[in-house]
């Protein structure tokens, strides 16, 4: 028999010779796509879709390349199998969506939360308005979040910005390996501290997908309540406001003021935020189809593909881009853009 310090010694030696024998291009579930020692994962959700705009199915790790900053790189994680998801509903309670736009919209997330995510799957539920309010934190209790989404009230103005900046970085910190947050909104910011260029940090410095749902409202018009002496450009006393044609809706400059009614719908805002993560912005014409846009994104994400690979920005603090491309093609694919090469779980790989 040798010294116990020698026996100890060989056992982790071979210990670790095994470690890194073993297979790292299978997922036999979401924690092989975990934090592993020395290796720094960027994990790609990729949604693929046929010219028609239907999901595609039964693909393999070789229908895929990866790019970052223009390079090929070696994928050595790969899924086409659904996985628990940490999902954060974010819902805007602004004046403007009273009366039915808030029942839909209440209906919507219900069904959403009853038919359509499975029981792994958790949520937390937030709304917005003046201010940016949690409703009900992490939870896998259907009944408590259904609860609580039937106590929320609609009234005041759009802090649209301060709730992706807020809620962004809670789904990030989910226990589950794919991370999205669905925003449901029918104006424009009105209340926000933050801006732009914030909310696209925050989406830059996660893996999380976004996904924007926007009730476009008819296009009724805007009232504001402005200060004595304010020009005020349109509409027109008497006239009907043009209705340009969509996505070119109508952005007003930032007012003073208190606003009564919704500013029209910013879809090219919804679309900053959202694109640039993998997820998407719908739009939808009337608060009734809320819920077939909800289930579109449920179904998105019961039909992604996962794409692992060992990163090559080294924590330098930069942004580095990221392209994915399909074999075949007549197919389309979407996913994230980049990300920021920081210490931050936008690395990836890392448990939230």
């Amino acid at each position: 028999m040798g010294h116990p310090d020698i026996r100890r010694a060989a056992a982790l030696a071979i210990a670790g010779a095994v470690t890194l024998l073993a297979p790292h291009n299978r997922l036999a579930g979401q924690e092989d796509f975990r934090f592993r020692s020395g290796v720094e994962l960027v994990n790609v959700t990729a949604t693929v879709t046929d010219r028609s705009g239907h999901f595609v199915a039964g693909l393999t790790q070789a229908d895929f390349t990866v790019y970052e900053d223009d390079r090929p790189v070696d994928v050595t994680h790969f899924s086409a199998e659904r996985v628990p998801v940490s999902l954060g509903i974010v819902l805007d309670t602004s004046g403007s969506m009273a009366g039915d736009k808030i029942g839909n919209a209440r209906a919507a997330i219900e069904r959403f939360l009853d038919q359509l995510l499975d029981p792994d799957d958790e949520v937390f539920l937030y709304g917005f308005a003046n201010d940016v309010q949690r409703i009900h934190d992490w939870t896998t209790n259907r009944e408590a979040l259904s609860a609580s989404l039937r106590r929320m009230r609609a009234v005041g103005g759009t802090a649209m910005y301060d709730a992706v900046v807020e809620t962004v970085p809670i789904a990030q910190g989910g226990r589950n390996l794919k991370k999205a947050v669905i925003l449901i909104s029918d104006g424009n910011d009105t209340n926000s501290r933050t801006g732009m260029r914030d909310v696209r940090q925050v989406v830059r410095e996660t893996e999380v997908l976004v996904y924007a749902v926007g009730i476009d409202g008819e296009g009724q018009p805007t009232i504001r309540v402005r200060p004595p002496g304010t020009p005020i450009p349109f509409p027109i006393p008497g006239r009907r406001r043009p209705r340009m044609p969509w996505p070119l809706l109508p952005q007003f400059p930032p007012t003073t003021g208190r606003t009564r009614a919704a500013d029209p719908l910013n879809v090219a805002a919804l679309r900053e935020i959202t694109d640039e993560s993998g997820g998407r912005t719908e739009v939808v014409r009337d608060g009734r189809d809320l819920d077939r846009a909800t289930g579109s994104i449920a179904d998105e994400l019961s039909k992604q593909y996962y794409l692992g690979y060992s990163s090559v920005g080294h924590r330098d603090g930069r942004w580095h881009t990221i392209r994915v491309e399909l074999r075949d093609g007549s197919l389309r694919v979407r996913a994230r853009r980049g990300y920021l090469a920081t210490s931050s779980p936008a690395m990836s790989g890392q448990p939230g």
